[in-house]
């Protein structure tokens, strides 16, 4: 037996493993600054004296470098142990923060939020790999609801948390306040966080990294200019190039697949029940994003509201999706994904249908209610469908599998931005032609982004009906012969034995 496997503590039964936890820490932390910087922008444009589309950049770049990073993270975590992807993850982190926290310049600002998210991107597909490696099965919902706190609620709770910060000061004051934070769960995590896996030496196809970078990079960055005034053109060009990079990377990780070596396995697609909750999860993440973008602009623009007022506001739905993932957890592994996943779909579908009737008289209270509604019933879907899909993988496609899975996140979330923008812009810009005024013509584009949104969630409804209660034995799901083993957990049995 490996030194890597040996190094691995017994897990007790009904136990959230000490690594789970404080790799859910450090994700929390690392997750949170996606959506950090969303209320600093007036900040940024005063002290760069930029626009406010350039002011934007310091969102979209974040999500730009993590789309662009993720697809590696398959390596990446097969050729380091589980301590040194720690490191070097929160260590790049680090790095980014203090340099974007002291940039004199905004590309010096740009390059930190790089590097950030640069360290970001292996935090997520390191917690789901590690997570399915040493949780046993019937704790997993459990388990899987703790996570949906680091990698659903930190960006919900963004704007909320930067609201309050930018009330006591400049904007680098929210570096200065995550830095330290992020520093004490990096050394507390290298003290504590065990190797629970073996490190295998594995070349790296550079022309795949190139052509992931480009394809998933530049779909990201051309559906980001859907949003901004004159650029649906640029934009269109960047996505189709995008998309024609991301198929010759697909038929290049077909090719790869005969000799082992893909930069990204491809064969977890073909476990039915694992493309199910990624496409429905796509669709999930698309709905948070979207209502994240356009909640504040209604909020600020139309009902005057300051950044602070309205991350008040919309804090309940965030805080709500995070408490109740350990009890969503808990249910599914008693009852299973079908108490929770439909009324999920369907609990999202109203409250997207609830956000077209969106009016400048509307109560807050109602906003409110909607809101808390839309984040619960996301908690209700995301626990069982990460679940789900991760179980219905073999252990050696784990890391392949979450790196599919938050490569799909970043580009949702991308492309939830910018079509409920874009649909939002163009159905405003016609009406104030006809002669209609500013804010009810926003209003009317608000509505029809909703409607929009409500009307890809319904596709979600029929994708849980298909889902199964549970998973098939473990790996086992539509899998190849022989790949149905863990060979880490059966290293547990041995040692607990």
């Amino acid at each position: 037996m490996t030194a890597a496997i040996q190094e691995r503590p017994a897990t007790r039964p009904g136990r959230t493993p000490l690594v789970v936890r404080l790799l859910v820490l450090a994700t929390f932390v690392v997750i949170l600054n996606e959506t950090l910087m969303i209320n600093a922008i007036p900040r940024l444009m005063d002290s760069f004296h930029v626009t406010e589309q350039a002011a934007q950049w310091v969102s979209t770049i974040f999500m730009l470098a993590m789309a662009a990073v993720i697809p590696i993270t398959g390596w990446f975590l097969e050729r380091f142990a589980t301590r040194q992807a720690y490191a070097l993850a929160m260590g790049a982190f680090l790095l980014g923060t203090v340099l974007a926290g002291v940039a004199p310049s905004f590309l010096m600002l740009l390059l930190g939020r790089v590097i950030q998210a640069s360290g970001t991107a292996v935090m997520m597909p390191l917690l789901m790999t590690t997570l399915m490696n040493v949780v046993p099965e019937q704790d997993r919902g459990r388990v899987m609801g703790t996570v949906t706190l680091a990698i659903s609620v930190a960006p919900a709770l963004g704007p909320a948390v930067s609201g309050l910060v930018l009330q006591l000061g400049s904007w680098r004051l929210l570096f200065a306040t995550v830095f330290p934070i992020a520093a004490l769960v990096t050394v507390f995590g290298l003290r504590k966080v065990q190797n629970i896996n073996e490190p295998r030496v594995s070349s790296i196809d550079w022309f795949s990294v190139g052509a992931a970078a480009f394809g998933f990079g530049g779909l990201v960055y051309g559906l980001s200019l859907f949003g901004e005034s004159g650029q649906a053109v640029l934009g269109t060009g960047i996505v189709l190039a995008g998309a024609a990079a991301i198929a010759i990377f697909v038929v290049r990780q077909l090719r790869l697949q005969r000799t082992g070596v893909p930069l990204m396995d491809l064969r977890t697609l073909r476990h039915r029940t694992f493309g199910l909750s990624l496409a429905l999860m796509s669709i999930g993440f698309l709905a948070m994003l979207g209502s994240m973008i356009l909640l504040p602009l209604y909020l600020q623009n139309l009902r005057g509201l300051s950044p602070l007022q309205t991350g008040l506001l919309v804090m309940p739905g965030g805080l709500a999706m995070g408490l109740l993932g350990p009890t969503v957890g808990r249910v599914f592994d008693r009852f299973g994904s079908r108490p929770l996943v439909l009324p999920g779909s369907i609990g999202m579908v109203l409250a997207l249908g609830g956000f077209t009737m969106l009016s400048t008289t509307m109560p807050y209270w109602q906003v409110l209610a909607l809101h808390v509604l839309l984040m619960v019933s996301l908690a209700a879907t995301f626990t069982p469908l990460f679940t789900l899909g991760m179980g219905a993988l073999p252990a050696h496609l784990y890391s392949h599998g979450s790196s599919i899975l938050g490569t799909l996140q970043q580009v949702a979330a991308a492309f939830g931005t910018a079509l409920v923008v874009t649909v939002m812009a163009g159905r405003a810009d016609h009406l104030v032609a006809s002669g209609v005024a500013a804010v009810p013509a926003q209003v009317s584009g608000m509505r029809l982004a909703f409607v929009v949104a409500t009307a890809l969630a319904l596709v979600t409804i029929f994708i849980a009906m298909k889902l199964p209660n549970r998973a098939a034995a473990t790996g086992t799901d539509e899998a190849e012969p022989g790949t149905d083993g863990h060979p880490v957990a059966e290293a547990l049995a041995v040692n607990e034995a």
